[in-house]
């Protein structure tokens, strides 16, 4: 299979001068989001190109080729075969074979959370505690709730068997979450909410 541009359309066919059709990528089984990726990538491309063609090559043109063989590695990944990746700008075609199984999961994993070891990167503090604190104060109303509802029903150790069974089923997704740079914080306002709540909890048991 081979992936090229065509305008400012990213498009795939067969490799070898006996495949000249070339399909779009939404007609093929790769997912809306690979596909409009696809083409995302490919009108930028194409801006680089003639930028390239005016001017020569610029920063740009490297940022492209190395976008192009990413989404190649995952083309080739879903269809489960290799991918003849045609540079935009300087035409050299590149065969990107496909990811191993464990190495696609890692990617997916980055692509919908991010990596998992933060690294260099800066901490977002602000966004991040203020989503904490949200999670917080809605875990802290659920719990509550429950609890003094429980209460006017039925005897204080249910109260307290019943948060103690929801502490428990939050606890391994909060532990899993804990490295995850986006989920973390939901994990930590969880986590916070369910410690404040005890309190309150307790009080209305006793």
């Amino acid at each position: 299979m081979e992936l090229r541009i065509r305008g400012e359309r990213a498009v795939l066919k067969g490799h070898g001068e006996a495949y000249t059709r070339e399909i779009d990528p939404h007609s093929l089984a790769l997912g809306v989001e690979l596909a409009d990726a696809l083409h995302e990538w490919a009108r930028v491309a194409a801006a680089v190109r003639r930028a390239a063609e005016r001017a020569g090559p610029g920063e740009a043109a490297p940022v492209v080729s190395r976008r192009g063989q990413q989404l190649a590695a995952r083309v080739a990944t879903v269809m489960g075969t290799p991918v003849h990746y045609v540079d935009p700008v300087t035409d050299e075609v590149v065969v990107v074979q496909p990811l191993p199984p464990e190495q696609a999961e890692q990617s997916l994993t980055r692509r919908l959370f991010g990596a998992a070891e933060v690294g260099d990167e800066p901490t977002p503090w602000g966004t991040g505690l203020v989503v904490a604190g949200f999670v917080a104060a809605v875990v802290i109303t659920a719990m509550l709730a429950l609890a003094v509802a429980l209460a006017a029903e039925t005897a204080g150790w249910v109260v307290l068997l019943a948060s103690a069974v929801v502490t428990a089923g939050l606890a391994p997704s909060l532990w899993l979450a804990r490295r995850l740079p986006i989920v973390r914080w939901i994990a930590l306002g969880a986590a916070a909410g369910c410690v404040l709540a005890w309190f309150g909890v307790l009080t209305v048991a006793f």
